[in-house]
């Protein structure tokens, strides 16, 4: 049985902790989600999934009203607490599940972000964050998240500065199985991810479902089981 995705990261919190770019993400990820939440002055921000706080400062020091971040993993609060108080920008930093019911009230925020979170939960989790994000924002807020590419998982060796192990798994079949993985750092140290593999088209049909209802159709061609039934010698190579 795998540990708690909060038990790794209590645990592993130290090393998450940063106040400049230091995780390989840091570079390739984040400068985008910061560029798309743009223009921030005066907005009320509820942060999914923030970690020990780096995104939630960065976005704080940018103006926002308020920043309201949620974690599940205490650990990674508290760091996020010692950064505030030596820091104060007036983000509050609470531990809670953000795929449970946070009692937010409806319309409260401009901008909901949810940077690498969905990557931890599985399709109906992670539908049920969108949900949140959905009734928490104005009508004319934004959501914005960032996930690992779903095809990551099968074109990345287990070799630094980042993979997850899919196993035996392939692109469909392993649907909302978790893959273990790490990331690492430019000082060399390494810190655990996770991916409960997801498709491409399960974050837009999750979406939809959610409530956010201008988005595109997505449907990704396969090799569907019918297929390998009818000739499995044609198809057989194409299997996920």
């Amino acid at each position: 049985m795998s540990e708690a995705t909060s038990t790794i990261y209590d645990r592993a919190a130290g090393n998450w902790a940063r106040n400049e770019p230091v995780l390989l993400s840091d570079y390739t990820a984040r400068p985008f989600v910061f560029a798309a939440c743009e223009p921030l002055k005066g907005l009320r921000v509820l942060d999914l999934g923030c970690g020990e706080g780096y995104v939630a400062r960065t976005l704080a020091a940018k103006g926002t009203h308020s920043v309201l971040a949620y974690d599940i993993s205490a650990g990674m609060i508290e760091k996020a607490r010692e950064a505030e108080a030596a820091q104060p920008l007036g983000i509050e930093y609470r531990v809670g599940d953000a795929s449970s019911d946070l009692q937010l009230g409806e319309g409260q925020f401009d901008l909901a972000i949810a940077v690498f979170l969905f990557n931890y939960l599985d399709t109906h989790q992670m539908q049920r964050v969108m949900q949140t994000a959905f009734r928490a924002l104005k009508p004319d807020g934004r959501f914005i998240y960032t996930v690992p590419h779903p095809s990551l998982p099968f074109l990345r060796a287990k070799e630094e500065p980042f993979y997850f192990d899919r196993g035996a798994h392939g692109y469909f079949s392993g649907r909302n199985v978790l893959f273990e993985g790490r990331i690492w750092r430019r000082d060399g140290v390494d810190v655990p991810v996770r991916c409960v593999h997801k498709t491409f088209a399960d974050y837009f049909e999750c979406l939809r479902a959610a409530g956010f209802a201008t988005m595109p159709k997505v449907t990704e061609l396969r090799a569907t089981e019918e297929h390998l039934r009818l000739d499995p010698r044609f198809f057989g190579p194409l299997k996920d």
